[in-house]
């Protein structure tokens, strides 16, 4: 039996992911930060560490290791950060450089396979080379860079694959989904204008099976945009206003010119305190009234993680983010 080491596995991906991986008959270990989101999450048979690992030294690294055949990392610092500028710097300390190190470690460990979460906007950043993603925005820049330093840790005795993930849609026990931080500009709304773009979508489900089929499938150095289906915003705040219960909520897509001055004004301000997003506001607009689409079919077939309902997991997923809200 084969033994995968997953980094946040109480997260909301690294639940799934674990779950997935038992189902298909490896051995897996996790460690994550407390508190846990809920009591017995994992069945007795997976293996739960408490702690941060990255202030363990390498020797003691080293030991976790030991004979472990996959490693997932599924943890880090996402956009929704805004940190102190200059955001790329935050970003590179809190992504670039922990993964670095635990990749090098993993490869001197002996472990053959390391998937990384990383984020769609490194695929978005090579494809759309007209936004500068990869130079002015710190989010993506140190994403894509995240990436290159696992693989080349990885060279020449661990395959290193990342998978690049969308809008992520599904449940688990103890943590409301964060799509709810949407939801204020919904609720009690009549009007909701929204960018004209819209986005790649996957369940956790899906991810949880793409990771597993990198471990069996993957190629060194893959990089994986995966996706279950694509979504325009404009249906994304239909969603969110159905599970309030507001059928008659008008959403109204406008085009960048009509948004943009507002995100200026916020960068503006978000600059004046000191402080910087991954993603500028501004460079998000123009991101948004794009579509960020990905074909299933792209990565279904090399990864082999199944079709699903994506509709109804949004659906099902935003019923949990409506009725968080409403108890507040």
């Amino acid at each position: 039996m084969k033994k995968v080491f997953i980094l946040g596995g109480t997260g909301f991906l690294g639940y799934y992911t674990a779950k997935e991986l038992l189902g298909k008959g490896y051995q897996v270990v996790e460690i994550s930060l407390l508190p846990i989101p809920a009591e017995n999450l994992f069945p007795s048979e997976v293996t739960s560490l408490q702690g941060d690992l990255l202030t363990y030294t390498d020797e003691q690294i080293l030991q976790l290791l030991e004979g472990v055949h996959a490693f997932i990392y599924a943890a880090g610092a996402d956009e929704r950060i805004i940190p102190e500028a200059p955001a790329a710097k935050f970003f590179y300390t809190a992504n670039v450089l922990p993964t670095q190190r635990i990749a090098r470690l993993a490869k001197q460990a002996g472990v053959k396979k390391f998937v990384l979460f990383n984020s769609y906007f490194s695929h978005w950043a090579e494809q759309w080379p007209e936004l500068k993603l990869d130079r002015e925005a710190g989010y993506p820049r140190t994403r894509l860079l995240q990436e290159e330093v696992a693989m080349l840790e990885g060279a020449g005795g661990m395959d290193v694959m990342s998978l690049r993930l969308p809008y992520i849609f599904g449940t688990m026990p103890g943590r409301v989904p964060l799509w709810s931080m949407f939801y204020s500009r919904v609720i009690n709304q009549d009007t909701v204008y929204v960018p004209r773009g819209g986005t790649a979508m996957v369940t956790a489900q899906q991810v949880a099976e793409a990771t597993v089929g990198a471990i069996e499938y993957g190629a060194h150095e893959g990089r994986y945009a995966i996706s279950g289906g694509n979504i325009k915003f404009t249906d994304f705040y239909k969603y969110i206003a159905e599970s309030l219960d507001q059928p008659n909520t008008n959403i109204i897509a406008l085009p960048v010119e009509q948004l943009k001055p507002a995100m200026e004004e916020h960068d503006k301000q978000t600059h004046e305190a000191g402080r910087e997003h991954g993603i500028h506001l501004a460079t998000g607009a123009e991101i948004q009234d794009r579509d960020a689409f990905i074909d299933p079919a792209d990565t279904q077939p090399v990864l082999q993680f199944k079709s699903a309902n994506l509709i109804a997991s949004i659906h099902e997923t935003l019923k949990v983010c409506a009725e968080a809200v409403k108890n507040k």
